[in-house]
Order: structure tokens, then C-alpha cells, then sequence
């Protein structure tokens, strides 16, 4: 009887995963197969290079987007930006054309910042760009222009929002009492019910009114003592709303939901580049770097002057793809409605590079294990098309030894004019050949011209048998 109870017992567990441990429960709207939603971010696994626009009333004091806080502005100072924000040079169709010029395939814009300003005429709140002395919507134009050059449109939104009089007070909030006793009393007429709502209020607003939208970048948790998280922000119904609403969208990881598998899409590391493929749970993630132009701000900041160099950005976008990531390289516009000058340069550097290079970054991925990666370089491939990209950060003499890559590489060329490059296979020398070059079994020598290619980072493609 005891064994015959036992093997029903585990027959029962066979047929419950659930049984003896912990599942993970993954609502009805929630639930896609691996291959789905691999389906659903193809294109922007594809695209790898997008633009992020950090714009607002900030722009004004010009000293980044986060000076309400670094500087601890009462609302009625920051106010005086408000009502003199007038981007009267403001030109989306310019903004686009140098975007897509750059090789940038798609943008995510601030539709609301930290600060609560919104670049459109929501009907949730009179801290609204329609408001200003502009009067007039930023966002419809906006996205008009991009769609027409053919670049998919992504809303960054802020979960924190410093000017609604619902938004309970917490350690990162510039206007918050001090002292907690203070910080206490004053949420008791905050209604943190009513602020979640205003969330989806203005989400759907977002989803509804500008057509697809491609990513939501929800920007961000904090959770902890004093602070907010996903319980806070109620991020799982906020989720469902916007995959309701936009059920093929893409949506960052900054909602507090990494407690489970199916609340996020990718990972949103800042600022760096990260030493290897992130990953979560032991398997590799999408993930999307976002970066600035200058040292730090998002926002435009007139005085900072550690900009980053065009073949740093350059370097910084290969080894982002290297890695199997993409980049979300930001502008600041200024409070006139323009592109500055450093970033122009910026963006047309980088796109000289993208008109000869593009093809070892769109498409394109971490290269197989099987291919070591030369000295002081990085590589790209492309699995559909079984080319391996080597992006060359120091151009040697004479040479490049392949590591391993005897048998494997059928032709090879320099990416920028499609000129040929000879390689063979050399392991011995005569003792008295002084000028004849050795290699390990299994390498590659690849002769290369003395003269680097006038390129920031020249790349060589290989053809794969």
C-alpha cells in the first residue's frame, strides 16, 4: 500500500511543477514563450543604436537634468523655468535627419522627467509644455518627424514625479521635510492611491494618442525604507495596462520587477560599459546601455567640457555590440529647441563612421566562443549572414595573428573600401629567416598595410567558411 501511494505520489508531482518547490506564478497577459518574445525584440536586437532626447525645462538653467535636486529648488524657484521655457528654434524634421544620419535606428524621448514636466497636452496636470510660452505640443511633432525618416519611436517616463501633489515625500524628493517626524505628517495628505492612477492616467494617454510606440523606458525604483518600488508604483498593473495597450512593445527593467522573469525585457546599465554579457538567473539578457556625450548630464549642461571623443563613442558602440548589448547615446537640447554644436560634430563623427561600418553593427552580436579574440580588438558578428567583424583598437605593424582561425575564414577584407587582405597559415622558419613571421598551429597571419585606414576604428570583415 505504501508503495503504491508513493508512485502516485510522485506521478502527482510529475504532473504539478509546483510540487515540493517553489514556481513562479506569471500572470495570463504576462506569459510568452522564449521564441516570442525573441520574435517581439528582433528589431531592436537588430537596430542596436538609438537616440535618447533629455529635454525639459531644465534646459534652461542649463546645468543638467537633475537640478532640482542637486541644487534643492524649492517649487517656486524652479517655477521662473517654467515660465520662460520657449524652444522658439525647436525643428523635429532637423532632429530626425541627423539621427538617422548618425545610423540611428531608433528614439526614446523624456515625455516626462523627474522634475514632472510633460512634453505633451496631457489632460492630468497644467505642468505641461502647452502651458509655457511655447503653447504648443512637442511630442506629435516629434514623432511625425522621426516615423518619417523611417526611426521607430520609444517614450521614456518617469515613475517619480516631484510636482504632483500626490507623490508622497521620500528621501530623493528636493522639496521633502527634513526631519521624518515632518516627512510623516506632510504624506498624510499625499494619496499615493491617487498618484498610481495618474500613472496609468498618463500612460495611456502616451499609448493611445501617438500610434505604435516601440519601448517604454519606466525610469525609476528606488525600493527600501523611504524610498519606492514596485509595490509603490503598483508596477505589475502598470504593466498590464501598457501590454494591453501596446502588447508588442519593449519595457525597461527600472520598475522594481526582478523578482520575476516576465516584468521587464531588458536590463539598463548607465554610464559604463559593462565588463561582460549581463545576465540574470546564470542566462544572458538583453540589455541597453545609456550614455551621455559629455562626462555625465542627460540634460544639456552649457559648462561641462569633458566631452567624450568621437572614437571613444565609436569604440564605446562596438563594444557594447560586442557584448551583445545596444546603445542609447543621449542629447541634451538646449532651451532654444536646438542640438549644440559639440553634438552635432558628435553625431556627424560617428555617422562617418556608420556609413562604412554600419554593417558590423546592425545584425550584429557577440562573436561565437569558438573565436578567440585578437590583441587589443573587438569583435562583432552576424549570425545570419556567418561574418566575423574584428574592430581594430591598435592598429599593428606588419600584421594581425587570428588566434585559432586557421580553416575557419574564407575571405577577408578591410570593411571600409572592400579591399582584400591576405592571410596564411606560418608555424616554423628557417633559423636564418630574419624577416619572416612565425605563429602558433592553428593561427592565422594576416599581412595589413603599414598605413592605417583613415578611419577612427578601422574594421576587418571575415568571411566564414
Amino acid at each position: 500500500m505504501k508503495k503504491q501511494f508513493l508512485i502516485a505520489l510522485l506521478a502527482f508531482a510529475a504532473l504539478c511543477p509546483a510540487f515540493g518547490q517553489e514556481t513562479e506564478k506569471i500572470p495570463s497577459w504576462a506569459r510568452e514563450t522564449k521564441e516570442q518574445k525573441a520574435e517581439r525584440m528582433a528589431w531592436w536586437t537588430h537596430d542596436r543604436f538609438g537616440l535618447f532626447i533629455h529635454w525639459g525645462v531644465y534646459s534652461l538653467p542649463a546645468r543638467g537634468e537633475g537640478v532640482k535636486r542637486s541644487e534643492w529648488m524649492s517649487d517656486e524657484r524652479y517655477q521662473r523655468y517654467f515660465e520662460n521655457f520657449n524652444p522658439d528654434l525647436y525643428d523635429p524634421a532637423e532632429w530626425a535627419a541627423t539621427a538617422k544620419a548618425a545610423g540611428m535606428k531608433y528614439l526614446v524621448i523624456t515625455t516626462k522627467h523627474l522634475d514632472g514636466f510633460c512634453l505633451w497636452d496631457t489632460k492630468y496636470t497644467d505642468f505641461k509644455v502647452t502651458n509655457t510660452p511655447y503653447g504648443k505640443d512637442l511630442i506629435r511633432p516629434l514623432v511625425d518627424a522621426f516615423r518619417a525618416e523611417g526611426i521607430r519611436i520609444g517614450f521614456y517616463y518617469s515613475l517619480i514625479d516631484w510636482n504632483h501633489p500626490d507623490f508622497p515625500y521620500d528621501w530623493l524628493h528636493p522639496n521633502s521635510p527634513r526631519s521624518d517626524e515632518e516627512r510623516i505628517e506632510a504624506n498624510k495628505h499625499r494619496d499615493l492611491k491617487k498618484y498610481q492612477q495618474y500613472i496609468k492616467n498618463q500612460l495611456t494617454e502616451l499609448l493611445t494618442e501617438f500610434g505604435q510606440i516601440d519601448e517604454l523606458f519606466l525610469d525609476y525604483s528606488y525600493p527600501g525604507e523611504n524610498g519606492k518600488g514596485h509595490k509603490e508604483w503598483d508596477s505589475e498593473g502598470i504593466l498590464k495596462l501598457v501590454r494591453k495597450l501596446q502588447p508588442q512593445i519593449i519595457v525597461d527593467n527600472r520598475a522594481d520587477m526582478h523578482h520575476t522573469t516576465w516584468g521587464w525585457d531588458f536590463m539598463t546599465p548607465e554610464l559604463y560599459v559593462p565588463y561582460e554579457w549581463p545576465k540574470f538567473n546564470g542566462e544572458r539578457v538583453p540589455w541597453e546601455i545609456c550614455q551621455t556625450l559629455d562626462a555625465w548630464s542627460f540634460g544639456y549642461h552649457r559648462d561641462d567640457e569633458a566631452w567624450k571623443s568621437v572614437r571613444q563613442l565609436v569604440v564605446m558602440l562596438a563594444e557594447t555590440v560586442s557584448k551583445g548589448g545596444n546603445l542609447l547615446l543621449d542629447v541634451g537640447p538646449t532651451g532654444r529647441g536646438t542640438f549644440e554644436g559639440r553634438a552635432m560634430d558628435r553625431l556627424a563623427g560617428i555617422g562617418k563612421w556608420m556609413k562604412y561600418h554600419s554593417r558590423s553593427i546592425y545584425g550584429c552580436t557577440q562573436a561565437p566562443e569558438e573565436f578567440e579574440v585578437p590583441k587589443n580588438c573587438l569583435l562583432t558578428y552576424n549570425p545570419e549572414t556567418r561574418r566575423l567583424y574584428i574592430h581594430v583598437l591598435e592598429w599593428p605593424f606588419k600584421s594581425l595573428h587570428l588566434p585559432g582561425y586557421e580553416g575557419k575564414v574564407k575571405y577577408a577584407q578591410l570593411l571600409n573600401d572592400a579591399s582584400e587582405l591576405t592571410f596564411y597559415a606560418q608555424t616554423h622558419a628557417d633559423p636564418g629567416a630574419h624577416t619572416v613571421e612565425t605563429s602558433r598551429p592553428g593561427d592565422l597571419i594576416m599581412p595589413v598595410p603599414v598605413k592605417q585606414p583613415d578611419d577612427v576604428l578601422p574594421v576587418i570583415e571575415l568571411i566564414l567558411e
